[in-house]
């Protein structure tokens, strides 16, 4: 008689928050049990122990009925082999420079705890999305995410590639530059509200009463030519600073997601006209808004902690 594996209990963790869940599958396809997710607030300045109490606080929320094989997927720079934190002057988990997050876990978790696998947050939407489907079943997929900055993973059978001419440094597209200046600069929430506040108001304090992109992108809608350019510039970047990397990697599908696809109908034209300009033999790229991003993240970390044998 066949026995349903236990679920996986995974950890996604921004700047601002945690979620824990626990993730069913492969058998019978991946699927996050909705009555498990517990979500907390984080503050990405507080110290290390206060942190890591509130992440192993969420965890703790999920009881102890799953593998104990925990997938964690978080942002770096962190060293996510050996679990050790490599935060400094990133805005964000500063206080976790150089704590070994793993043990501190795994301590904090006791029994609960059989193994930590760590892995980038862009790579586990994009592994999750490969997971899931929405990259079409693609051997060499692309996913990125456009939010607070500009995440990627660049996926061969549905594993990251990080090293090699055929990707980014890192395989992460916020490595890049555009127009000699880092491509996060350009592209990410607050570079984008930089640039609308010194377009329409060059001269005053541009961080006083910023729209924020969202308000920005209904500017555009409304007619506002600003808004509009700016946007445009950003999203044009991204595709111009992506380009050739999408065609050294031979990519059959770009998946974008983050918080700035609900602004799809200005990202992805956009989007495509950055790529032809540098790239025109990718001109008709499919080009895919992330339909599960919550979900996929959450996947992809249940996924690789599975795929690094820690499964029971």
């Amino acid at each position: 008689m066949n026995h349903p594996l236990p679920p996986t209990p995974v950890l996604e963790i921004g700047g601002t928050h945690v979620t824990a869940a626990l993730v069913h599958g492969p058998g019978g396809g991946w699927r996050v049990a909705q009555d498990s997710i517990v979500r907390r607030g984080l503050d990405a300045h507080a110290p290390a122990g206060g942190l890591l109490d509130a992440i192993a606080a969420a965890a703790a929320g999920l009881g102890a009925a799953h593998s104990g094989a925990w997938g964690v997927a978080l942002p770096g720079p962190f060293d996510y082999a050996a679990g050790v934190a490599l935060y400094e002057h990133v805005g964000k988990f500063d206080e976790l420079k150089g704590v070994d997050v793993g043990a501190e876990l795994a301590r904090r978790l006791g029994t609960t705890a059989r193994s930590i696998s760590f892995l980038n947050d862009a790579d586990a939407f994009g592994i999750g999305e490969v997971a899931l489907g929405a990259a079409g079943g693609s051997r060499r997929a692309v996913c990125i995410t456009l939010g607070t900055g500009v995440g990627s993973s660049f996926l061969a059978d549905g594993v990251p590639v990080k090293s090699g001419s055929e990707v980014p440094p890192e395989g992460s597209c916020y490595l890049l530059t555009y127009g000699g200046l880092p491509l996060e600069d350009t592209v990410s929430r607050r570079a984008i509200r930089r640039a609308y506040a010194a377009a329409a108001a060059p001269g005053e304090n541009h961080d006083a009463g910023t729209p924020d992109v969202r308000e920005i992108a209904g500017a555009a809608r409304a007619g506002d030519p600003v808004a509009a350019a700016v946007l445009d510039h950003a999203f044009g970047a991204a595709g111009a600073a992506a380009a050739p990397y999408l065609k050294r990697f031979g990519a059959e599908v770009l998946v974008v997601g983050g918080s700035m696809t609900g602004s799809w109908d200005l990202v992805e034209p956009s989007l495509r006209r950055g790529i032809a300009s540098v790239e025109p033999g990718l001109a008709r790229l499919p080009l895919r808004k992330a339909e599960r991003s919550e979900e996929a993240g959450l996947v992809g970390a249940a996924y690789w902690a599975r795929a690094a044998g820690n499964a029971v």
